[in-house]
């Protein structure tokens, strides 16, 4: 009977150790299950004496219980293995078998009618040919499940027999491109599939093919994917039902703007985006060296619609818009889809109406589309239409309402005149009061300098935010100055030299008139419409602080 050796503290459980004086083991158990006939030494004090001694009974006992214990784990561990390998055997000569199948077109089948997949309930009982993406696959024995997708719809796609079999479908991946021929048929009662029917596929090639393994759509997307990965992967993000979702009501809301405006003969216009004047302030402005000369990315071309005005009456511009503020909220961008107008001769009560009844229609045009009414819906179940008039509420209300219901300033003192309601207290706000709102009647202080005051109250102008649930202000506004004196008196108080703007000034000496208009950030729409937390989400591809990628 050979001698085993066990050490606690120098001893391994390792197949490198021999069970020697110079190379114990850790445990008796794992001393014993590698050698079971053998008798067992521990290292040990007894007597005030290092050495090894024979294991006891009651450690042998215990050893022998440990070691039946390992026994068991590596017979199942070897079973498991056996099958994995029975499996992976059989699944390779699958493969092999499914290569022997060739998938060719049956050209005996009626001729194919290239389609798009919004159309495929006029087809019904047809054959057709539909291109697309790989959505979601399912491969079965003797049946594979394919959801197309061609950026109109889904359609699900049923193969059978040789189809589903071939060595081309049992290796098909995710987001691979194809070209698929089939037979569009009404779902049987009690199954269901995108539009209520499937294709029954005759045949299908394959355009591109999409990595499997590690590089598998599935690894790079992800739920729980960290959010700032998903932003450098947005190219593939976009796939997504949700991302593609927010961009196909985006686009139908950019159509529902226009509607609107060409409904009520508003004029498009395309002002520049670099430009050499501030509108906003200049601590938000990106500089940029245009031919040596000092410029900027425009914050809004609100200054160049003024200019229109008597060539060419009410105008409007969707422009891309430049805010270099230094804020990572959920509502802010560095670039966003800016939608502006301008409206000559109005009143300021003009100007209300005007936005709400834009507010209003444009959410109607979008609703009533079946693409993005049915989107908007699906992404945002609780959506309530916003209805006429909204809630007005003065800037001084505002305050007392905060101050009734314990919302403190940003200093934890309560608010008083002059304060900027900042977003939080403004979203709190607006979440309880639950319906749009019209803020108006901002102070002097912190508006624009070309915001005209109040003849009332010269301590507030007649300005406008327009505050959504969920969202918080969307649109911003105002009736705009139209005496030359009274705006230099705006300059001058902000700071700014009138000196290049007398292309803009000019306006108040060529006859000037009462005028206004206002500005809405497209995203913060869409984050309403669409229930979304962040802009950021409403954007093809946002740009904030820290981030001008991909």
């Amino acid at each position: 009977m050979s001698e085993i050796y066990v050490h606690p503290q120098k001893g391994v459980d390792e197949d490198s150790a021999k069970g020697t004086k110079e190379s114990p083991y850790k445990t008796a158990g794992y001393a014993l299950f590698k050698n079971p006939e053998a008798k067992l030494f521990t290292f040990k004090e007894v007597d005030g004496k290092e050495d090894y001694f024979e294991i006891s009974s009651s450690a042998l006992k215990k050893a022998k219980k440990i070691s039946q214990s390992l026994k068991r784990k590596l017979e199942k561990k070897k079973k498991l293995a056996e099958q994995e390998a029975k499996r992976a055997a059989e699944e390779s000569a699958k493969l092999q078998a499914s290569k022997k199948i060739v998938i060719k077109e049956d050209k005996t089948l009626p001729q194919a009618k290239k389609i798009k997949i919004k159309d495929i309930t006029s087809y019904v009982g047809k054959r057709v040919e539909v291109h697309g993406w790989v959505h979601r696959l399912r491969v079965q024995k003797g049946h594979a499940f394919i959801i197309l997708r061609d950026g109109t719809g889904f359609l699900q796609c049923v193969l059978t027999g040789d189809l589903a079999n071939a060595y081309q479908t049992q290796t098909l991946t995710v987001e691979s491109s194809l070209a698929v021929f089939g037979t569009i048929n009404k779902l049987p009662e009690g199954k269901s599939a995108p539009g209520g029917v499937e294709t029954s596929v005759d045949y299908y090639r394959i355009i591109g093919l999409a990595p499997s393994g590690k590089d598998s759509f599935t690894n790079k997307i992800q739920e729980g994917t960290d959010p700032n990965l998903l932003l450098d992967r947005r190219h593939l993000a976009l796939r997504g039902e949700t991302l593609s979702a927010v961009m196909k009501v985006r686009a139908k809301a950019l159509a529902a703007v226009r509607r609107f405006y060409q409904e009520e003969d508003l004029t498009e216009v395309t002002p520049p985006c670099m430009v050499q004047t501030q509108v906003e302030g200049g601590s938000t402005l990106f500089s940029m060296n245009y031919y040596g000369e000092k410029a900027y990315l425009t914050q809004s071309s609100q200054l160049y619609l003024e200019t229109c005005l008597p060539a060419l009456g009410d105008v409007y511009c969707i422009q891309e818009s430049f805010r270099a503020e230094k804020s990572h909220t959920r509502r802010h961008l560095s670039e966003y889809t800016h939608i502006e107008a301008e409206l000559p001769f109005i009143t300021f009560e003009d100007l209300l109406d005007h936005i709400e009844k834009f507010v209003v229609h444009i959410v109607k045009y979008i609703m009533e589309d079946p693409v993005s009414g049915a989107l908007v819906k699906k992404l945002n179940p609780g959506f309530v239409m916003p209805k006429e008039p909204f809630k007005r509420l003065q800037y001084v209300e505002a305050l007392d309402w905060l101050n009734e219901n314990g919302v403190l300033n940003e200093d934890g003192t309560p608010f008083k005149f002059g304060d900027d309601i900042q977003e939080a207290a403004e979203r709190k706000m607006t979440d309880t009061i639950g319906v749009p709102i019209l803020l108006i009647r901002f102070p002097v202080t912190i508006k624009s300098f070309y915001m005209k005051k109040c003849a009332d109250d010269p301590r507030v102008t007649e300005s406008v935010d327009l505050l959504m649930p969920t969202v918080g202000e969307i649109m911003g506004g105002s009736m705009r100055i139209d005496d030359k004196d009274e705006l230099l008196k705006g300059f001058k108080r902000e700071g700014i030299d009138p000196t290049n703007y007398y292309w803009f000034t000019d306006q108040r000496v060529y006859g000037t008139c009462p005028h206004g208009g206002y500005g809405l950030g497209s995203e913060r729409l869409l984050a309403w419409l669409c229930n979304r937390f962040t802009v950021k989400d409403c954007s093809l591809y946002p740009r904030f602080m820290g981030r001008c990628t991909p």
